[in-house]
């Protein structure tokens, strides 16, 4: 298990949300400061408070934004890259746990449980680290 995966483990047994989990893991690559990431992320936790998409999902499209943002507020041009990576992890997530909706992971409706929580943590920031890796398609 890399750093990263582990940091992103760490962070949620520590009480993290899942989407704070991923994020911070990654604060180091995205130059910002991780209590900032931290009290960004905390609404998009439990799929952001109702069960809708996936906490570690959130936090991974989050990562994505932040580093392919330009950052310019007059002319911003760097929106289809963000949506680019963003596609790209979400299939990834997707295909490896078969939703990105918390509801249907955790089997609500179903009593089916894809994924647990710590697991959904862990694919999420191994897909980050990957996509900043230049490994996923």
């Amino acid at each position: 298990m890399s750093e990263k995966i582990q940091k992103a483990l760490d962070n949620h047994h520590k009480g993290y949300n899942c989407a704070q989990s991923v994020a911070c893991a990654f604060a180091e690559e995205l130059g910002m400061d991780e209590k900032e990431l931290f009290k960004m992320m905390e609404g998009f936790g439990f799929g952001m408070g109702c069960m809708g998409t996936c906490g570690a999902v959130s936090g991974m499209t989050a990562v994505a934004g932040l580093k392919e943002s330009d950052g310019n507020l007059e002319q911003p041009a760097s929106k289809k890259a963000s949506y680019r990576a963003s596609k790209k992890m979400i299939k990834a997530f997707e295909e490896k746990n078969g939703s990105v909706i918390c509801k249907e992971i955790k089997g609500v409706d179903t009593g089916k449980v894809l994924r647990s929580c710590d697991g959904c943590v862990e694919d999420a920031a191994e897909i980050v680290e990957k996509n900043l890796k230049g490994e996923i398609e």
